[in-house]
């Protein structure tokens, strides 16, 4: 078999084997298919597209180079949840820690922001001494211990992922949907899960941006995922303005503890209610969907969620405290320039204006500043008057804050009448 036999054959349309993707596969994580030729079949996928069976097989692959963690020493269902990234989207800080609380364990690997949207990675690290660089053996300990854990990627998950996501970063082949999937859930399939809940955002401040392509992506997912015997349901949700009203690190850990005392935005709790019902209503625990909404809520309510949440910090090294949280020196108020309902927020440009604080980063070695971003007190369809406060700017300077209420300012539409409501979630894929 020769690597250039695979790319002549997607190059000309035609579906490759399970033999085929392997043997590339594991050629290329091992050094034997140079760059250049995983790049000609990169692209080749990326014009040709690959079958749902094809995918699969390149899912398996992927996370064939790499160890798949054994979690059968855990008693009971293990489950996660995977968001492909928007604009305040701190949910993983809040779902996992209500769904341990109600009795599955959630074995978590995340990453980091890079752009517009945040990562979950950067949110943790802005809490002193937290450590997301676990070894696997620290991880099954504190999934043990708490119920839950959230690290990085190690090189042991699905190296092949590692390597091709970097040669794709740089061959334009990104956006391809199969190779984008099979990204995903090598990674999710890796951590030795029963059961999934995709959360797949849509708008402006997502990186797919048409219901269309979505839903489509969702549909990949969920076809992987059965493919490979697990239970999982996909969520598309809506992502035109940020979610919550938090964007920033430490804002967005503020505004999570606030949510598991039960006094969070009512959007973030919505999406947060209804990922962890999905979660509950597929593992092993006899629930329904409805009767798992009710233990979701009933979670919250009675602060088990927030206690899981405090041991999981406290075992991963972390200070459990928000008064720990580092906060930005200079404080700045956005006013609304006219009397009116806010019409629209535009969640890039307000992506862009918390990464150009110092939230976000635009290459992936930049440091970040965890403690900047942009605290919002209106949302989508509120009635403003001329001057009110439409959010609060943290910066660490008095021109970084200016330049932020500037660029806070052109990200919002203020209109004479009230916009119809946005739903969170837009369809179900289950």
């Amino acid at each position: 078999m020769r690597a250039v036999d695979i790319i002549q054959k997607k190059r000309d349309g035609g579906t490759l084997s399970p033999e085929e993707i392997g043997f590339f596969v594991d050629g290329y994580t091992a050094g034997r298919v140079p760059d250049y030729q995983a790049s000609a079949l990169a692209m080749a996928i990326f014009f040709r597209g690959m079958s749902p069976q094809e995918t699969v097989s390149l899912t398996r692959s992927m996370m064939g180079t790499g160890e798949v963690l054994d979690l059968s020493f855990l008693p009971g269902p293990k489950v996660d949840k995977h968001s492909t990234g928007g604009v305040g989207d701190k949910t993983s800080l809040v779902l996992a820690p209500l769904a341990a609380a109600c009795g599955v364990f959630v074995p978590m690997i995340s990453g980091r922001g890079l752009g517009h949207t945040g990562g979950t990675l950067d949110k943790l690290e802005s809490i002193p001494g937290f450590r997301v660089g676990l070894s696997l053996d620290e991880f099954r300990t504190v999934l043990r211990r708490t119920g839950m854990g959230l690290i990085g990627q190690t090189p042991q998950i699905a190296p092949a992922d590692r390597k091709l996501y970097s040669l794709r970063d740089v061959t334009g082949t990104v956006e391809s949907r199969p190779l984008i999937a099979a990204s995903i859930m090598s990674k999710k399939m890796a951590e030795g899960i029963d059961a999934l809940v995709l959360d797949v955002k849509t708008g402006d401040g997502a990186f797919m941006k048409t219901f269309e392509d979505s839903r489509a992506l969702a549909q990949a997912m969920v076809d992987i995922g059965r493919g490979m015997g697990k239970k999982i349901v996909a969520l598309i949700t809506g992502m035109d303005e940020p979610l919550g009203n938090a964007v920033g690190n430490a804002l967005e850990v503020r505004e999570a503890v606030e949510t598991l005392r039960g006094q969070g935005p009512a959007d973030f709790e919505e999406l947060v209610l209804e990922a962890s019902a999905r979660l509950l209503a597929l593992s092993d625990l006899g629930l329904g969907l409805e009767t798992a909404r009710g233990r979701a809520r009933e979670t919250l309510a009675d602060g088990s969620a927030l206690a899981t949440y405090r041991r999981w910090i406290s075992a991963q090294g972390g200070d459990p405290d928000e008064d720990a949280l580092p906060r930005a020196p200079v404080v700045l108020n956005a006013p609304a320039v006219r009397d009116g309902y806010v019409t629209r927020l535009r969640a890039t440009a307000i992506g862009l204006a918390a990464l150009r604080l110092g939230a976000g980063r635009r290459g992936k070695d930049d440091a970040i500043d965890h403690a900047v971003g942009i605290q919002l007190t209106a949302k989508e369809g509120d009635r403003v008057d001329a001057g009110r406060t439409l959010a609060t700017i943290h910066a660490r300077d008095e021109a970084s804050a200016a330049s932020g209420v500037a660029e806070f300012l052109a990200a919002v539409e203020l209109g004479d009448t009230a916009p119809a409501r946005r739903a969170i979630v837009l369809d179900v894929i289950a």
